[in-house]
C-alpha cells in the first residue's frame, strides 16, 4: 500500500484500481495495525434491530467512533450498553465498505470507572422505581417460624458459616444452600436462576419448598458487588412468591436488591438473626403465659364456686317445687274416673234420645212415600208424553192433507227432525227426572237399613217380644207366660213364669213391678 501511495509516476501510465480493491487494501491496512484495541468512550447512539445485534456509537468531545456487537458476542457481555455510560470497549478495528467507514467489532464492554457505575446505578434506580418495583405495597410478611430457610449464597467463606452458627444458637431450623457465585461475570444468571430454582419447587419433590429465602455475601467493592445490582436479579427477586431477606455486604454497602426485596439486613449474621425468633425467649415467653392463664383458672374457678353457692342457698329444694304439681296430679287422679263414668252415662242418654226418633217404621213409611210419588211421576210423564205426541200426530196428518207432496216431503221431513229432537229432549229429561229420584230411594233405603233394629242388634242389643208383639215396658212383661228373645244371629224362647201346687207364681212380682234379677237396671239402658 506504501508503493501505492509513494508512486509518483506522471500521465496515464499509473495503476487503476476498482473500489472494492481500495476498500479491502484499506481494511487490510486497518486490521493489521489495530489487531485487538481497548477503547475508552461514551456510549452515544445505541440501535437494536430484530437481528439481534447491537449497534452504537463511542464518542468523546471530538470524535465518533462506530460499534457493532454480533449476536454472539452480546450474550457473552457482562454490562449491556446504555446511552450516556462511560465504558471501556474491547475489539478489533475494521472497515465497511458499504458505507465507507470504519468501525470497532466490540468482544467486551467494562465501565469505565466508579463513576459510571454510580451514573448506571442512578439510573437503573429511576427505572426500577417509576416501574414500582421499590414500592412497599408489593412487599411480602416474612414468616414468623419458617421451617426451611433457603440461603443463596457462596459455598465457601464466612457468610454461611456465620448464617448457620446464628440459626443454631437462635431457633435451628431446616437450611436450603444454593451455591452461587457472588461476584464476577457469572453472579446475576446464577443468582437470578437460583431464585426461580427455589420457587420452582412444589410440596410433592423430595426437597422441601423454603418459606424464607436469604441472598447474602460479604462486603466489596462497587464491582465486586455489581452483580447485584443487575436487571436479571432484580427482576427474579420481584417476581419471587417467597419472601426474601437481602444481605449484601456489610451495613454501609447500598445495592439495588435491598430495594426490591422485602426486607434488608445489615449483614448476613443479622438476616439470620431477622429469619428467626430466640427459641429461648419464646419459651420464656410461654411459660409466663401458661403461669398467668393458670392463675386467671384458678381465680375464676373460686369465683364461680363461691357465685354457685350463692345460688344454691336462694333456689328451694327439688321436693318443695314438685311438691304442688304432685299435689294436683293426685286431686286430678282422683276426679278422672268419676269424670269419666258421669260422660260416659251423658253420651249413652243422648244416644237413646237420637235412635229413639230414628224408628224403622217412620224410615220405612219415607221411604215407600217417595217411591210412590216416583211412580205417580212417572206414570204422568208417560201419559203427557203420550198426549202430546198424540196431538203432534194429528196435526201433522192435517198439514199433510194440505200440502202437495214436494211440499208435504219437505215438510214431513222438517217435521221429522223436530220429533227426533223432541223425542230426544224428552228421553233426556225422563232420564234427568228418573235418576235424581232413583238415587234419592237408594239413599233412603240405605239409611233405613243403616237405622233399622238389625244394626241395633249388630251392636248388642236384643227385641224382647211376647205373642208377636214388642215389649216395650216392664208393666207389659209381667202377665206374659213366655218371651221370645232375638239377638243378631238368632231367636230363644224365655219362660217368665213356673206352676208351684198346681198354680201359676210370679215369683218377681211384688206390688205391680217387675224386679230384675241382678238389681235394677242401670241408667241409660234401653231394656
Amino acid at each position: 500500500m506504501s508503493e501505492v501511495i509513494e508512486n509518483n509516476i506522471v500521465g496515464d501510465n499509473r495503476p487503476e484500481y476498482s473500489v472494492s480493491e481500495v476498500s479491502g487494501l484499506v481494511k487490510g491496512l486497518i486490521e493489521s495495525e489495530f489487531e485487538y484495541v481497548r477503547i475508552r468512550g461514551e456510549i452515544g447512539r445505541v440501535s437494536n434491530p430484530r437481528s439481534g445485534h447491537i449497534y452504537l456509537d463511542l464518542k468523546d468531545e471530538r470524535s465518533v467512533l462506530a460499534a457493532v456487537i454480533w449476536k454472539g458476542s452480546v450474550r457473552n457481555l457482562t454490562a449491556m450498553p446504555e446511552e450516556g455510560l462511560e465504558v471501556i470497549a474491547s475489539g478489533k478495528l475494521t472497515t465497511f465498505g458499504a458505507q465507507s467507514k470504519y468501525q470497532l467489532i466490540v468482544e467486551k464492554i467494562t465501565h469505565a470507572g466508579e463513576g459510571a457505575l454510580m451514573a448506571l446505578l442512578e439510573k437503573r434506580k429511576e427505572k426500577l422505581k417509576q416501574e414500582g418495583l421499590f414500592d412497599v405495597s408489593r412487599k411480602k410478611t416474612l414468616p414468623y417460624l419458617p421451617n426451611v430457610i433457603g440461603v443463596i449464597t457462596s459455598s465457601s467463606g464466612a457468610v454461611i458459616r456465620d448464617i448457620l452458627h446464628r440459626l443454631r444458637d437462635r431457633f435451628p431450623r431446616e437450611v436450603l444452600i444454593w451455591p452461587v457465585s457472588v461476584q464476577g461475570d457469572n453472579c446475576s444468571v446464577e443468582v437470578s436462576r437460583a431464585i426461580y430454582g427455589f420457587n420452582g419447587l412444589k410440596d410433592s419433590d423430595q426437597i422441601k419448598r423454603p418459606d424464607l429465602l436469604i441472598v447474602a455475601r460479604g462486603g466489596g467493592s462497587l464491582e465486586d458487588l455489581w452483580g447485584f445490582n443487575e436487571e436479571v436479579v432484580l427482576r427474579a427477586v420481584a417476581e419471587s412468591r417467597i419472601p426474601i431477606i437481602s444481605a449484601i455486604g456489610h451495613e454501609t454497602d447500598t445495592t439495588l436488591i435491598d430495594l426490591v426485596s422485602d426486607i434488608r439486613a445489615p449483614t448476613p449474621t443479622a438476616a439470620a438473626e431477622i429469619a428467626v425468633p430466640v427459641l429461648s425467649e419464646i419459651s420464656s415467653a410461654l411459660d409466663k403465659i401458661g403461669n398467668r392463664k393458670w392463675q386467671r383458672l384458678k381465680h375464676k374457678l373460686s369465683h364461680s364456686k363461691q357465685r354457685l353457692a350463692d345460688i344454691s342457698r336462694s333456689i328451694p329444694r327439688s321436693e318443695e317445687i314438685c311438691a304442688l304439681a304432685v299435689q294436683r296430679l293426685d286431686v286430678s287422679s282422683e276426679r278422672l274416673p268419676r269424670g269419666l263414668i258421669s260422660l260416659i252415662q251423658r253420651n249413652k242418654l243422648k244416644s237413646a234420645k237420637v235412635f229413639a226418633g230414628l224408628h224403622p217404621r217412620f224410615l220405612k213409611q219415607a221411604a215407600e212415600l217417595k217411591h210412590e210419588k216416583t211412580i205417580t211421576s212417572f206414570e204422568s210423564l208417560g201419559t203427557s208424553f203420550q198426549r202430546t205426541l198424540d196431538n203432534k200426530l194429528i196435526n201433522l196428518q192435517l198439514r199433510v192433507a194440505k200440502l202437495r207432496s214436494n211440499d208435504l216431503h219437505r215438510e214431513t221431513k222438517r217435521k221429522e227432525r223436530n220429533f227426533n229432537q223432541m223425542v230426544n229432549r224428552l228421553s233426556s229429561l225422563k232420564s234427568k227426572l228418573i235418576a235424581p229420584r232413583l238415587e234419592i230411594l237408594n239413599t233412603l233405603d240405605r239409611l233405613r237399613e243403616t237405622l233399622g233394629y238389625k244394626e241395633t242388634l249388630n251392636r248388642g242389643y236384643s227385641v224382647i217380644r211376647a205373642d208377636g208383639s214388642v215389649m216395650t215396658s216392664v208393666s207389659a212383661v209381667i202377665d206374659k207366660d213366655q218371651l221370645e228373645v232375638e239377638f243378631k244371629d238368632g231367636r230363644i224362647g224365655v219362660c217368665v213364669s213356673e206352676k208351684v201346687g198346681g198354680k201359676k207364681k210370679q215369683p218377681y212380682k211384688q206390688k205391680n213391678n217387675i224386679k230384675i234379677k241382678g238389681g235394677p237396671p242401670k241408667q241409660g239402658s234401653l231394656f
